[in-house]
């Protein structure tokens, strides 16, 4: 006899809100696999974002939902995010970058969403030489990694910040503004 689980209304309208979210046009999203051992219910999006039809950033967002909550959670429902982008080589030296990139996760949550609680995360710079069989330039990854708690359920201001923090990370303007082109002489 098969075991069916009966899925948490909660939990089922926050992934129907996700699933028909639709990005500006530089943001591509698709459903990928989520983690199963971190909550019972789970959901996961990936991300490529092109800048020039280039792919500049990559990025996932999960939905956790445990019914019992969690006390480290301060709730039922959790979103995880993943940002990585290569840096410009002028930005990576910057000893600013970190607190830069924390503040756009902070700035979009605050400008997309309800609100929020229990937020924390890290930002890691990686630089990269290669030698022998793969010399080439070095290169400079960017990395954040950030988890927080939404006020209201389901999160959809919370999927349009995160789309926010990757157009961020990739460099792109503002919905409506249009990028001046780099004059290289």
């Amino acid at each position: 006899m098969a075991l069916t689980t009966v899925l948490p209304e909660t939990f089922t309208r926050a992934v129907s809100v996700l699933q028909e979210f639709t990005p500006r046009s530089e943001i591509a999203l698709e459903e990928v696999p989520a983690p199963r051992k971190l909550a019972p219910f789970s959901f996961a999006l990936g991300a490529t974002v092109l800048r020039n039809g280039e792919e500049v950033t990559t990025g996932r967002l999960i939905l956790l939902h445990d019914p019992a909550g969690h006390e480290a959670w301060e709730g039922q429902t959790r979103l995880v995010c993943y940002v990585e982008a290569e840096v410009e080589a002028d930005l990576a030296n910057d000893p600013l970058l970190p607190q830069v990139t924390w503040g756009w996760l902070i700035d979009a949550l605050d400008a997309h969403t309800d609100g929020y609680r229990a937020v924390g995360g890290t930002v890691t710079q990686t630089t990269s030489s290669r030698f022998g069989g793969l010399q080439g330039p070095t290169t400079t990854d960017l990395e954040l990694r950030a988890s927080w708690t939404p006020h209201v359920v389901p999160p959809e201001g919370h999927l349009e910040a995160w789309c926010a923090l990757l157009a961020s990370t990739a460099g792109l303007p503002p919905v409506g503004v249009a990028a001046l082109p780099l004059r290289r002489s």
